[in-house]
């Protein structure tokens, strides 16, 4: 119950700190709109168009959101809880996952040089890389589509004048330009002189000159008629001396930049300026300016209209002219906007002039692609309050006018072909052909095919037609008559296919399978003629093991009435493959199954072990089936004067111990002559030696290809398979380990076993025995219910009472009657009782006393009671009414 308060109480925290963090994130979401779309209200998020929305301010949504601790999922679903329209909470959650998965998706590498490092960690925007790599990234959808939008707002494209130019003879002088005049000739002079505001610049021992407002042409002649009053050599009609006037640092204007601008305002530029430098400062057009009449007033009159999309479409600057201080650049609002869509060079919204046509609208598009089909465009317009559609002809793109708000579709060439056949399957080149003017037959396209491949089924193919109703037809041909000759050709249509299969296509695959005392058990490709040696051959040979005589072939049964499910043939080959008559006569068939037996004689060597006190211990092979302990003990030396033969013990392997394969053991023989094979870690070896490691080597990587596969088999096997249902006994973790364990021990009497060699006491060894023979013991230890575990010395004569007492006594939730005694030599012996007398075991050197605890009862509760005494009742009335 505290459990489930303490969840409640959580569940509530999280519910309110969501519903302030909507709050929060409400707040946060009307603010961004406002930022977006100015003409919108706080209230208006039902209006609000995503695709007005640059990837910056979602950028800034992402970042809130976050902050606030709200998923992706929720910031929608709160967007569409307060109005959004569905297509447009789509489109949000869109914006979202595509600038997430930009940030996420590799390649885009960040420099960190730009990131703050706190406390030894580093910071790095997760936008930045986007910021990068997008040079209009604080840009809307809408605003990327407008043509010529992009030019002013492009950060790596810079308008500033170019100040490192010739001095342009027609530039109009104003206060603050310095002049720099050069005198040369038979006269040397310079002079270095800033124009006044009044106009004007002071020579020396001349005098004020007006130059303000005149062009450098018209004040060098104004300027060389004032020097030739001193230097006479300027004058006449072969002058010796000559003057240069030159610009030196230039003076700045201010101009205003007004309408439908970005940023529109007074800007202080060069004077070198040009319109284009005054609207790239400005940020040019915004979404309702126009880019074709950009007007430039001087002295309140018109001097220049600029086109922007003349530059875009043709590099035309003749309009683009040098600005002037106090010149205006006004940006009207756009008149007539038409949007194209389809596959044309650039899609996007276009502004058009009056008087425009589709012809006109192209030069900006770039052109149709090839994929357009160019016989009739879709405008869809708004005239007389509602929509209509107009088709256009290719015909009157010419004269077509467009309108404010049109729509252009231009649609895509039919993906259907006009003089296509194709022809797949057994023939040398599959593929698309031309069916030209003259026609086409079935007998040409092979022709064009360069002929059937060799494994061509020409008994029978089939045509795939395409009907008038777009159906398909197939259409049986007798491939082998037509090339022949003896069938009639058949005349090919438009989109015919013609398929030739192949024998292998249209039979199982043939195959042989071994299985048995072989290198490379397996399935193997079947050939012509082949027998069992060469599968044997083909299977890496037979083991050591196995038999060259009793082969078994299993081979399918096609009488299904005979009631046999397998034919079975035996054979013998010879030892060294040679191919003898008994193997020819009886070749392979399809799907046969071979099995190589092993040899009756053969047996691997099996190993048992001897630790502790014998003259000889380690490991010793079994030499007879019936090879009793006495036998390995004898082989062994006999136990020394140390051993205590009344403790030892046999662990024997369980039905559970999962010793080596053979396999597993053979591979580690070869990674063994391998390993000391090998020239990198022992001796150069000769050549013999050489070819050996290179040949075991081999079969390593052979087997470890092999296990690869297996290991992958039996991935899918476990991914695919459902969990058998387990027994009770399994579900009990204490009584698997139990049941499973690999080894036991096997209690023996070795004392006995010595003085009665053959007798039952002494057992038949089995591979991987341990016996064990320890020294004398001369401790008892007390575990289980005891006051105190412990391990005393062995007291002759002692009874099981005294070692308890030893250990402190019984504990009261000890089961007395239960206690039992394990020998040194694995044998258990436990307390017996007659008439209330106990009989407790005998206790012997290295014994270990255990004493059990005692089950532990749940008692009945007050309802058990009452319940037992309803029973009860009920039982006694039931006899009552049963009596006579």
């Amino acid at each position: 119950m505290k459990i489930e308060s303490n969840t409640k109480t959580i569940e509530l925290k999280k519910y309110t700190w969501l519903i302030n963090s909507k709050n929060y994130l409400l707040l946060v979401i009307f603010l961004l709109v406002a930022l977006a779309a100015q003409s919108q209200s706080l209230s208006d998020i039902q209006n609000l168009k995503v695709d007005n929305l640059s990837d910056a301010q979602i950028e800034q949504l992402i970042k809130r959101a976050e902050s606030s601790g709200l998923s992706t999922n929720q910031l929608t679903a709160l967007a569409r809880e307060r109005g959004m329209p569905a297509s447009e909470a789509a489109k949000l959650s869109q914006r979202i996952s595509a600038l997430q998965m930009t940030v996420s998706s590799p390649g885009t590498g960040q420099n960190t040089s730009d990131s703050r490092s706190i406390n030894g960690f580093q910071e790095t925007d997760m936008f930045d890389s986007i910021r990068r790599s997008d040079p209009y990234y604080d840009l809307s959808l809408k605003q990327k589509k407008i043509f010529g939008y992009k030019l002013f707002h492009n950060r790596d494209l810079n308008f500033s004048p170019s100040l490192n130019i010739a001095t342009p003879q027609s530039y109009v002088i104003g206060p603050g330009d310095q002049l720099l005049i050069d005198v040369y000739g038979a006269s040397q002079q310079s002079f270095d002189l800033s124009v006044s505001p009044e106009g004007r610049v002071f020579i020396p021992n001349i005098g004020p000159v007006q130059v303000g407002g005149s062009s450098i042409e018209a004040a060098s002649v104004r300027i060389k008629s004032a020097l030739g009053r001193i230097y006479s050599g300027l004058n006449g009609s072969n002058p010796n001396t000559f003057i240069q006037v030159r610009l030196g640092n230039i003076r700045s204007i201010k101009v205003s930049m007004v309408g439908e601008l970005t940023k529109p305002g007074t800007y202080t530029l060069p004077s070198f300026a040009t319109v284009f430098n005054g609207l790239y400062a400005a940020g040019g057009p915004n979404e309702n300016g126009a880019f074709r009449k950009v007007q430039v007033y001087r002295d309140s009159k018109l001097v220049a209209t600029v086109d922007i999309y003349e530059f875009l479409s043709k590099g035309d600057q003749k309009s683009n002219i040098t600005l002037q201080d106090n010149d205006v650049v006004l940006v009207p609002a756009v008149e007539t906007r038409v949007e194209i869509i389809g596959p044309v060079r650039r899609e996007g919204l276009f502004e058009v002039k009056p008087g425009e046509s589709l012809e006109d609208l192209f030069i900006y598009t770039g052109g149709m692609t090839s994929l357009a089909y160019r016989d009739r465009v879709t405008v869809r317009r708004i005239e007389n309050n509602q929509r209509k559609v107009v088709d256009v002809p290719s015909s009157e793109f010419g004269s077509f006018s467009l309108m404010d708000g049109d729509e252009i579709f231009i649609g895509e060439a039919l993906e259907r072909f006009s003089n296509r056949v194709q022809v797949t399957g057994s023939v040398t080149r599959p593929g698309e052909y031309s069916l030209d003017e003259g026609g086409l037959t079935v007998k040409g396209l092979i022709e064009k095919a360069q002929g059937l491949k060799p494994e061509a089924f020409s008994n029978r193919a089939t045509l795939y037609r395409t009907s008038a109703d777009l159906t398909l037809a197939a259409q049986p041909l007798d491939l082998k008559g037509i090339l022949s000759g003896a069938s009639p050709d058949v005349p090919l249509k438009n989109e015919d296919l013609l398929f030739v299969p192949s024998r292998y296509d249209i039979q199982e695959e043939y195959y042989v399978k071994i299985s048995g005392e072989i290198n490379y058990p397996g399935t193997y490709p079947f050939a012509s003629d082949m027998t069992v040696g060469d599968l044997i051959l083909r299977s890496g040979g037979m083991l050591e093991s196995a038999t060259n005589s009793q082969i078994e072939i299993a081979r399918r049964v096609r009488d299904a009435n005979s009631g046999k499910i397998a034919e079975i043939k035996t054979l013998s080959i010879d030892p060294n493959l040679e191919l003898t008559e008994e193997e020819r006569n009886q070749p392979l068939q399809p799907f046969d199954h071979v099995f190589i037996r092993r040899s009756p004689g053969f047996e691997r060597e099996q190993l048992v072990t001897i630790q502790g006190e014998v003259m000889y211990p380690g490991e010793f092979a079994i030499a007879g089936a019936n090879e009793r302990i006495s036998d390995v003990i004898k082989r062994a030396g006999g136990i020394n004067q140390y051993a205590y033969p009344k403790g030892a013990s046999l662990i024997r392997r369980t039905v559970y111990y999962k010793g080596p394969t053979e396999e597993e053991l053979r591979e580690k023989a070869l990674l063994n002559i391998r390993a000391n094979l090998d020239p990198e870690t022992n001796r150069e070896g000769n050549e013999a030696e050489e070819l050996l490691f290179e040949r075991i080597d081999a079969k390593i990587a052979q087997n470890e290809l092999e296990k690869l596969k297996l290991q992958q088999e039996e991935q899918r096997r476990k991914l695919f398979a459902i969990s058998p249902a387990f027994d009770s006994l399994r579900q009990d973790s204490t009584l698997i380990s139990m049941r499973m364990k690999e080894q036991d021990f096997v209690g023996i009497d070795l004392q006995y076993i010595l003085q009665h060699p053959g007798s039952e006491e002494d057992l038949i060894l089995l591979e991987g025995d341990i016996i064990q023979i320890p020294k004398e013991l001369q401790t008892v230890r007390m575990v289980g219910e005891v006051l105190l575990p412990t391990t005393t010395r062995f007291m002759s004569g002692s009874s099981l009472k005294k070692y308890i007492s030893k250990a402190g006594g019984f504990t009261e939730d000890s089961r007395r009657a239960k206690t039992y005694v394990v020998y040194a030599n694995g044998d258990a012996q436990s307390t017996r009782s007659f008439l209330g007398i106990k009989s407790y075991p005998k206790i012997e050197p290295g014994a270990e006393i255990v004493v059990p605890r005692k089950p532990v009862r749940q008692r009945l509760n007050a309802a058990g009671w009452i319940g037992l005494a309803s029973s009860l009742a009920t039982l006694g009335i039931l006899i009552d009414r049963l009596l006579p």
